[in-house]
């Protein structure tokens, strides 16, 4: 098989009109093409009044040697990779070794369970939260009556913050093994759109995830994996070379393990503390904070699709922005969800999260997106691996005092923004944000250089999106948790720097950033968990 990048055809191109395409892209007669399969589809909307559907296409020809010799040079032409995984170890038959255990059941942790089961060893699963369908009624439990459960919500509990997102499977990781595929083949599996093989940036959305999150949990257990809920680790046994002995758990008991994965998210605050205190490495590590902006969702597939908006090719619009300021800082558009909502996503009492979401059809009336400052810690939080949670949680705590103290979240007026002028009203674009927005000013919960590096953003980006800028368009506050505010450290072994048999992983870790890096990322560390245990070199 070949496979064959960037071939574009119009909009409303037939069916029919791809296999003649690939046969004039290649330089052959139609009658040598014998096949082809769709690898991917994007499309490309930088000209409104003439946007392409842009394919990668795997082909099957009557000479390939030929082609390929002839097309040489070309960078789209080449052959189709072998993408399939197969697993680096197994378990001996019969091994009754002590059993690998994962903490946390995000995308992370999910994805090294569902290796390290593959490949037999049968690993026990711990989460501080509950089972993703109490998770849910805990979490609408904030959203619908301002009743927050520490231990079951947005951040903690079975599929982990990934669940409540847009679902989106694209990254830009460099993944030369197409692990990413194994990721996405495994969420068909359990019952994801087939189309995410396909479509150049898939996402699945929250209802579907919530589905897709417990068959795997059934194909684990299947396989002799065990999982333990309402189960948070408060402490790591280590021996006098700090390998890991064992792990302390909440209600007192000892669970004995010597190969751990950390896989904790980017919200295990407590856990970050308890390392910290056993001298486990970690570094302070960049993140950005800033808040949710919403706009109709028709005014951005106006402003990027034009006359083509609602095409059932097309979809709801997403858009990506970044402007660089001249106060030094970089204001970015992040996790932008396309037809979805914004959510409170706290995880401690008496603050202030938010969040987006989508469904899969991405069909609700507001697109929203983070709109986000980058700071790093030598500028903005020196002080030790763990001064970033303290800054997080500061803004935290003054975004829950402006909206109200009751969970609701403090939101402006893009134009009382711009003008320097609390809002005390809002105006056309209702805000998604449950349990409900305070109109105030947005200054008294976000560092002057984050509303400065909007002010001068903002303009730009409406330059760039007709009416992005428009002055009832709804910022919320406080987004914080864009990623992890430190980077438990780890070696090429995956192993942590100090403490031998630790595995830290994801997003909690420093090591990725979305669902598909995360889950990426668990493969990883899955196997290098597998090759110590076998004492492989």
């Amino acid at each position: 098989m070949l496979r064959l990048s960037g071939l574009s055809l119009p909009l409303d191109h037939p069916a029919e009109a791809l296999a003649p395409a690939i046969a004039a892209r290649l330089g052959v007669a139609a009658a040598d093409v014998r096949g082809f399969t769709v690898f991917k589809r994007g499309n490309d909307a930088r000209r409104r009044s003439a946007i392409l559907l842009v394919y990668t296409v795997d082909v099957d020809l009557a000479d390939e040697a030929e082609v390929l010799a002839r097309l040489a040079g070309d960078k789209d032409v080449r052959p189709t990779p072998d993408m399939a995984y197969r697993p680096p170890f197994h378990a001996p038959e019969g091994w009754q070794g002590l059993r690998p255990v994962v903490i946390g059941a995000g995308p992370c942790g999910l994805f090294a369970g569902l290796i390290l089961a593959q490949m037999g060893f049968r690993p026990i699963i711990l989460d501080r939260g509950k089972i993703v369908r109490e998770r849910t009624k805990d979490t609408w439990g904030l959203w619908r009556r301002s009743e927050l459960n520490p231990d079951s919500n947005v951040q903690f509990g079975e599929g982990g913050a990934g669940t409540f997102s847009d679902g989106k499977l694209y990254c830009r990781v460099k993944d030369p093994r197409f692990l990413g595929r194994k990721v996405l083949e495994e969420f068909v599996n359990a019952g994801a759109p087939d189309d995410i093989l396909w479509q150049a940036h898939p996402h699945i959305g929250t209802f579907r995830l919530v589905t897709m999150v417990e068959s795997m949990r059934r194909t684990i257990e299947e396989l002799g994996g065990e999982y333990r809920w309402q189960t948070r680790v408060d402490g790591i046994e280590l021996d006098g070379q700090r390998k890991i002995r064992g792990l302390h758990l909440h209600d007192g008991s000892f669970l004995e393990a010597d190969h751990v994965v950390l896989a904790v998210g980017h919200s295990a605050r407590p856990t970050f503390e308890m390392l910290h205190r056993m001298g486990v490495h970690l570094e302070a590590k960049p993140f950005s904070i800033g808040v949710r902006i919403e706009h109709p969702q028709s005014w951005i597939d106006q402003a990027r699709f034009g006359n083509c908006a609602k095409h059932p090719d097309l979809g709801a619009a997403a858009y990506a922005l970044s402007h660089h300021c001249t106060n030094g800082r970089t204001v970015y558009s992040f996790c932008m969800c396309p037809g979805g909502r914004v959510v409170a996503a706290t995880s401690e009492e008496g603050r202030v999260v938010t969040n987006g979401m989508s469904q899969y059809s991405r069909a609700e009336f507001n697109a929203n997106s983070g709109l986000v400052v980058a700071i790093d810690p030598a500028r903005d939080y020196p002080g030790g691996p763990l001064a970033g949670i303290e800054l997080q949680r500061k803004w935290e705590d003054a975004a829950f005092i402006a909206g109200g103290s009751n969970y609701n979240a403090p939101g402006q007026l893009v134009g009382d923004l711009l003008a320097g002028r609390p809002s005390t009203a809002l105006g056309q674009v209702v805000p998604s944000y449950k349990p409900g927005v305070t109109p105030t000013d947005l200054s008294a919960c976000l560092p002057g250089f984050v509303i400065e590096a909007f002010r001068e953003a903002l303009p730009v980006f409406g330059r760039q999106i007709a009416r992005y800028d428009h002055p009832e368009a709804v910022m919320t506050g406080v987004e914080t948790r864009t990623s992890s505010p430190l980077r438990i450290t780890r070696g090429a072994d995956f192993q942590s720097l100090n403490t031998p048999q630790l595995f830290p992983a994801g997003e909690g870790a420093g090591y990725a950033g979305g669902i598909l890096s995360a889950a990426i990322d668990g493969i990883k560390v899955a196997e290098a968990v597998a090759a110590s245990m076998l004492a492989v070199r």
